[in-house]
């Protein structure tokens, strides 16, 4: 993808006819500060994603929005505590797909992903691939495939925990290409990142890796997404190297707890729109590897309820099961 396109796919918006109108009960909103619940840990994709938005926000509305980490459970907690909120407008969750798509389809969850929540914006996509450790040996994609076979169960790839969407990138590639890589999922990927620059895991499948491919300390082997990565144009996409339809999407957005007033949705919604038009924070999402395709909040219900479904039948297909 060349960069004037992969900035032009950032900046453009699906929000045309989204009315900014708000009432009266929305006008003075927010009078005080607003809680951003991001259910990892500290120095994850969520966390990279989820600063900028907060600071910009914060300028924007001229009151703190406030970062909240709760991880755990692969998300479950942080996105449980932000179901029990209240709908006032001033508790809302930050969260990747994983939390509502991935992990109510690998287990019960304590909220129900279309039901306990009200869509706000679309605040992010990644654009990452599988990376390995060059203690390892192999240089390319076909490369690892190839050391997998030979070798079923010595690769390790640690992820941001268990039901994520990292973990299900990684089941779907051992489905897709039968090979046995073992999974270790951590509190979070920054957890994770810390024990791959050791090698003491060899794979990982996130954003803040990349800047150490940059680096030299990693390999990027392919990219998990529908075109190839500006920075990286010699890296091919995953379909390129013979996996089609296997990306298994990784998108950010903000939800509020259900009931929260449909004005105060719409202002914040109109607000993020408004954000990621800007060159400033296109070029800032670029710096960590992400783009912001924006959606209503309509969109994104429909959308949610599509990833529900997909994931699902990859799950069911695979037979994955958490650990």
């Amino acid at each position: 993808m060349r960069r004037r396109e992969f900035l032009t796919l950032a900046g453009a918006s699906v929000a045309a006819g989204f009315s900014t109108r708000v009432s009266a009960q929305a006008q003075n909103w927010p009078d005080k500060p607003v809680k951003l619940i991001l259910p990892y840990a500290p120095g994850g994709a969520t966390d990279l994603i989820g600063r900028p938005w907060a600071e910009k926000l914060t300028q924007a509305f001229g009151q703190q929005f406030v970062i909240e980490n709760r991880g755990g459970a692969g998300g479950m907690i942080g996105t449980e505590a932000a179901s029990k909120a209240a709908p006032d407008g001033y508790t809302f969750l930050l969260t990747p797909n994983a939390t509502l798509s991935v992990l109510p389809n690998m287990r019960k969850t304590p909220y129900d992903p279309v039901k306990s929540f009200d869509p706000v914006a679309r605040v992010g996509d990644l654009v990452c691939g599988f990376v390995i450790h060059p203690a390892v040996g192999p240089k390319n994609f076909a490369e690892m495939i190839a050391y997998a076979k030979a070798n079923p169960g010595k690769l390790s790839y640690g992820s941001a925990g268990l039901g994520t969407s990292t973990q299900l990138r990684l089941e779907m590639l051992k489905y897709r290409a039968g090979i046995d890589i073992l999974h270790v999922p951590y509190r979070g990927s920054a957890d994770a990142l810390n024990d791959l620059l050791p090698n003491t895991v060899q794979m990982m499948n996130e954003i803040n890796v990349l800047p150490h491919v940059k680096a030299g300390k990693l390999i990027l082997l392919d990219i998990n997404y529908g075109e190839r990565h500006p920075d990286f144009p010699d890296i091919p996409t995953l379909t390129e190297c013979g996996y089609p339809n296997s990306d298994v999407p990784i998108w950010y957005s903000i939800f509020a707890p259900i009931g929260t007033p449909q004005d105060i949705i719409a202002k914040l919604n109109a607000k993020v729109v408004e954000i990621i038009a800007t060159d400033e924070m296109k070029a800032r999402m670029r710096s960590i590897n992400v783009i912001v395709p924006t959606q209503t909040p309509e969109q994104m219900a429909k959308h949610l309820v599509e990833d529900l479904g997909r994931n699902g039948e990859i799950i069911k297909a695979a037979n994955i099961k958490l650990e």
